[in-house]
């Protein structure tokens, strides 16, 4: 092994990911969904061979180490297919190391050696992650010998100088039918309105519509590290048709209101949880990582109303992430070297080949269906261009670069629109997404000028705090602002990315307002367009009005209405 070793991570669990780290250089980490186009595809024996190997740059190159984590029993009975993939499929160098590591050591790892922090304390907490086989460590949840039992929460102090210290657990028996943990919640919460994988981000959006002392529902036990779920809650969720959204027996009102009872239940325990790690720790700093770090008005609070003068969440603290820590965890632990890469950016997926842009493209001025393909000279009339079509009411898709890593689009597979006019949210959830009409969309907005349009306690790169739209601002953006008031916004700094940038400015020069609005490059329940070739089918699929592929402006011959 030299003085890069090649570290290899991999997530076997929901939301399947994989990383590639040739020392402190992360050469890309991606979704499995966004190779399959199945949304929180799972890992499985066979994704190396199958999607992996076949699509990612690097993997023919000798790897140092391969580090996984499993988070499910069922997975790791398979393990000898799993061992059998690794030989048959990777080319492993000699001396190669191997680790596996627990699902909630993975977060750990992707969330606090990537931060700014030199020490910081760390919170994990999701629905439900590996069997706990180390109990020498604090733990809450039981008073005798553990049977199957699995981590919910998870505590630590972190520090770069003297590594990480496990303060606490919370666990939860599979032989009991009481729920417990604040993942856990808010799990059986989604269920009980959204059928599904993966619809939190509608609770959350759906809850300002709702009166949360409607229901008479209690606030959720906390006691230390743990959370409880009272008996009231674990009746009421069971009501399936009564909250259902869309059935033919649940009012709006009925699922607004539980949708509100429950985050604000969520978001008093996260307080709780937060307060009492910081009495434990006394750390300036907080690291929060898990499913549950992408409710972004949860988040706001732990800025406001916590000690921490600091809080860090990465661009992707659910499973997806665990791929990196698995990396990271390989890099600084199997080969004892320092991890210098940092959450600067979310960019990570693998670099698209200009040839493959022109590929995807090909063609695509002929037929019935034809594309017009511009080719503007410089990024400059590329920007200008763009401009002109979202001034004038259009929506455009953006495809540039390396895809985002995480769940949010942070403009280099976004869907643009012009947050001024009202009728493009609704446009945009009804005739582009296919989602549900009070799902929110988000601003983009320069940082430095973000403090003049949102109270933000400081920049959010990664859209992962709720902030509330200045009240003399909201009426000029209706399309990005709430039923709340608030938003989620990305800033965008000087060194980002050029592109968003100049729009930016350029939207400002010409209508007042230096705000976009951005959404994911998607379909109803589809991932996150990954390739040119998706891209394109997107756009043909979509009523978007533009599709800008640098160096290439793609419009219709046949243009859509316009919102209305």
């Amino acid at each position: 092994m030299d003085d890069f070793p090649i570290v290899l991570g991999i997530n076997r669990s929901q939301d399947a990911s994989i990383c590639l780290m040739q020392g402190s250089h992360l050469a890309w980490a991606i979704q499995k969904e966004r190779l399959t186009r199945r949304k929180h595809h799972w890992g499985k024996p066979g994704d190396l061979r199958d999607h992996y190997s076949p699509r990612l740059p690097g993997l023919d190159r000798p790897v140092d180490i391969v580090v996984e984590c499993f988070p499910l029993e069922e997975e790791v009975r398979q393990l000898p297919l799993y061992e059998e993939e690794l030989a048959a499929t990777l080319r492993l160098a000699h001396g190669a190391r191997r680790a596996r590591i627990s699902h909630h050591m993975a977060h750990l790892y992707s969330v606090f050696h990537p931060s700014a922090f030199e020490e910081a304390a760390v919170m994990v907490i999701d629905g439900q992650g590996s069997p706990v086989a180390d109990f020498t460590e604090h733990w809450s949840g039981a008073s005798q010998t553990p049977g199957d039992w699995r981590e919910v929460s998870s505590f630590y102090t972190a520090s770069r100088a003297g590594g990480v210290n496990c303060i606490g657990k919370q666990v939860w028996d599979r032989d009991d039918e009481r729920l417990v943990g604040l993942g856990m919640f808010y799990f059986l919460l989604t269920q009980a309105i959204f059928p599904g994988e993966g619809n939190e981000g509608k609770v959350m959006g759906l809850a300002p519509y709702g009166d949360p002392d409607a229901l008479g529902l209690p606030l959720l036990s906390v006691e230390g590290m743990a959370v409880g779920i009272p008996q009231a809650w674990r009746s009421l969720l069971r009501e399936r048709k009564r909250f259902r959204f869309g059935s033919v027996d649940a009012r709006f009102t009925d699922c607004a209101n539980l949708a509100a009872a429950g985050q604000r239940a969520f978001e008093e325990a996260l307080l709780g949880l937060a307060h009492w790690l910081y009495r434990e720790t006394g750390a300036e700093h907080l690291c929060f990582a898990g499913g549950t770090a992408l409710n972004c008005s949860a988040n706001a609070r732990l800025l406001r109303e916590t000690p921490f003068r600091r809080v860090f969440l990465p661009p992707a603290p659910g499973d997806a992430g665990t791929a990196l820590g698995c990396a990271v965890y390989g890099l600084a632990e199997v080969a004892g070297q320092c991890c210098d890469f940092r959450w600067s950016a979310d960019y990570l997926g693998p670099p698209p080949q200009l040839a493959d842009i022109e590929a995807a493209l090909e063609g695509a001025g002929k037929g019935e269906n034809a594309f017009v393909i511009e080719q503007p000279r410089g990024r400059d009339a590329l920007c200008a261009r763009m401009l002109d079509l979202l001034c004038s009411g259009r929506v455009v898709g953006l495809y540039q670069g390396r895809s985002e890593f995480g769940p949010r689009a942070l403009g280099h597979r976004s869907i643009l629109a012009d947050p001024r006019r009202d009728c493009v949210r609704d446009w945009i959830n009804a005739r582009v997404k296919g989602r549900e009409w009070f799902c929110p969309l988000s601003p983009v907005v320069p940082e430095e000028r973000a403090p003049a349009y949102f109270d933000l306690s400081g920049p959010s790169p990664f859209m992962q705090f709720a902030a509330p739209v200045r009240p003399e601002i909201a009426p000029m953006l209706p399309a990005i602002t709430h039923v709340d008031g608030t938003a989620r916004p990305q800033t965008v700094s000087p060194s980002d990315d050029p592109l968003l940038r100049a729009l930016l400015a350029g939207f400002e020069v010409r209508t007042g307002v230096p705000v976009l609005l951005n959404t994911s490059f998607n379909g109803h329940d589809e991932p996150i367009v990954e390739t040119p070739f998706e891209a394109v089918a997107a756009f043909r699929q979509m009523p978007l009005h533009a599709l800008a592929m640098p160096p290439f402006l793609v419009t219709k011959r046949r243009e859509p209405e316009l919102p209305a």
